[in-house]
């Protein structure tokens, strides 16, 4: 048959008809709609895609959708750009939402090519990376039976990926309903201060059926979402630090949970003596832990998850001689270190994700205990520090702790102090103290009658508080074989690449035959 015959087939379709369809889906050719995205936001959906990923990397699918009898050109893509693509050499799935139709909402055929991305991401073992800028499901499809009775496997999916590949969203602009879940059910979440904005629901929605005015921001932005209530992870300043901050938390993770987490060709350490004299033995003064993480790690290493919420605990990446790790650590600089509701659900949710990943644990121990009184109990910090000692227990990953300065109480053993969850090493600064209490307060508590009747009270508890501070000792807890060594500060990052070279990188659970644990949140 002649190429004149074929052309003339009218199932045939012509490669001019085919390039237009592309080229209709593009920016260029929606200049009017691209200035309307612009004037909210830095960025269009496939904008964002471009600076993310490596150059012309980036391969759509369904970018030709169109509802039967609809018009393309007036929902391109159905407003959801996906495909693969690849971020610093590695395969990568994408789900952009699209702004600019219908205000991002998920219709009938950009639903399915949000699962069909999930699901490839599952399938074929690669981080799955959302770009939210949009509504929930689009009103216009969901408002019949005949089509929402369906429901969705979305959600379900989201449950299958998580711990299996990295899952991340960069929250752009509005993210109500959906995108929020989709966050939540996320390994990873940074939001645009001043742009972008999260919840179950709008102003205009939580008007309607609560009578609540409130404005987008103070309801849904990253002042709420960030650094009070702790949905997101990272707020910043502008959409390309927030897609720079994808790309260099993906940085730390492996693929998928089957493979190791990529080590660094390049590794610089600064100089180890700085770190002598950080810690003050003086339990009362105050210092600044993260200058102590810096400290031992790889520089330029640190990256910290959730730096603005639960401040009272520190959580970061670092890389230790190009590997990386996770550091959990307790902050003088806020609440003395004190473990509360949200320093617990921060730590927690922290080391779930180093051990799906494969990432060992650092925990530097300077903690005076949990929180007390009325306002801890209404937290339900009993739940909440039950699960952060949950997810250690659950860990298989190395395990090393440090401890600085105090390791009081319970709060000791949940930061996997001693021997309390068979760490690969217990080290010890020697400005460390360690027992069940703090010294001044289990002065007031047992030894309250013979202060009361010494002849000089204050003198006779300075007397007994400094008999205790003989005994809770670094020395005194390296006698007991409590702790394995006593280790100087300048000479504890050789230290921990040593014992992470040897560690295996997994270890059994030794599990009873259950199927299942119980979270306790």
């Amino acid at each position: 048959m002649s190429g004149s015959q074929m052309s003339s087939d009218p199932s045939v379709i012509a490669p001019d008809e085919i390039a237009e369809a592309r080229r209709a889906l593009l920016d260029d050719a929606r200049p009017d709609a691209v200035e309307r995205q612009h004037k909210r936001a830095a960025m269009t959906a496939r904008e964002r895609v471009s600076y993310l990923t490596d150059d012309n990397s980036f391969r759509e699918v369904g970018g030709l959708v169109c509802d039967d009898g609809g018009d393309r050109a007036s929902r391109p893509a159905d407003g959801v750009v996906t495909g693969t693509a690849r971020i610093d050499g590695r395969p990568v799935m994408i789900a952009a939402q699209d702004f600019t139709v219908h205000g991002g909402s998920s219709g009938i055929l950009g639903s399915a090519k949000m699962r069909r991305a999930v699901e490839g991401a599952i399938r074929e073992g690669c981080p799955m990376i959302f770009l939210l800028d949009g509504g929930g499901h689009r009103i216009q499809d969901g408002q019949d039976s005949r089509h929402f009775a369906n429901g969705s496997p979305m959600f379900h999916n989201m449950a299958r990926i998580s711990g299996w590949v990295p899952v991340v969203s960069a929250m752009l602009g509005a993210g109500f309903a959906g995108p929020t879940n989709y966050a939540g059910m996320s390994d990873f979440v940074v939001m645009v201060r001043d742009q972008s904005c999260m919840g179950l629901a709008g102003p205009a929605l939580v008007k309607a059926g609560t009578g609540e005015e409130i404005d987008i921001q103070s309801l849904g932005g990253a002042a709420a979402q960030v650094d009070r209530h702790g949905l997101a992870d990272l707020g910043v300043d502008s959409e390309t630090e927030a897609l720079d901050a994808v790309r260099s938390y993906l940085s730390y993770l492996p693929d998928n949970a089957q493979q190791r987490p990529p080590v660094a060709n390049t590794v610089e350490a600064g100089d180890q003596s700085k770190l002598e004299g950080l810690v003050p033995a003086d339990t009362r003064k105050a210092y600044d832990v993260r200058r102590v993480i810096r400290g031992f790690a790889d520089t330029g290493s640190v990256f910290e998850i959730k730096p603005t919420y639960a401040k009272n605990a520190v959580t970061a990446f670092v890389r230790l001689n190009g590997r990386p790790a996770g550091v959990i650590a307790n902050q003088p600089m806020q609440l003395g270190g004190m473990l509360t509701s949200p320093a617990c659900e921060k730590i927690s949710h922290f080391v779930a994700i180093c051990d799906a990943y494969g990432l060992p644990l650092v925990y530097l121990i300077d903690v005076p205990g949990f929180s007390i009184g009325s306002s801890a109990e209404k937290s339900q910090l009993g739940r909440r520090s039950a699960r952060m000692i949950y997810e250690l227990g659950h860990a298989t990953v190395p395990r090393i702790s440090v401890v600085l300065r105090k390791g009081y109480g319970l709060g000791y053993i949940a930061m996997c102090g001693g021997r309390s969850f068979d760490a690969d090493a217990c080290l010890a600064w020697p400005t460390s103290e360690i027992c069940a209490m703090s010294l001044e307060g289990a002065a007031n508590v047992a030894y309250r009658k013979q202060i009361e009747q010494a002849d000089d009270p204050d003198a006779r508890r300075r007397e007994l508080i400094a008999e205790m501070r003989s005994r809770v000792s670094a020395l005194r807890g390296a006698e007991g074989f409590g702790v394995d060594d006593i280790v100087a500060p300048q000479d504890t990052r050789q230290r921990l690449i040593e014992i992470l070279d040897r560690a295996p990188a997994r270890r059994e659970n030794h599990l009873p035959p259950k199927v299942r644990s119980i979270s306790p949140i």
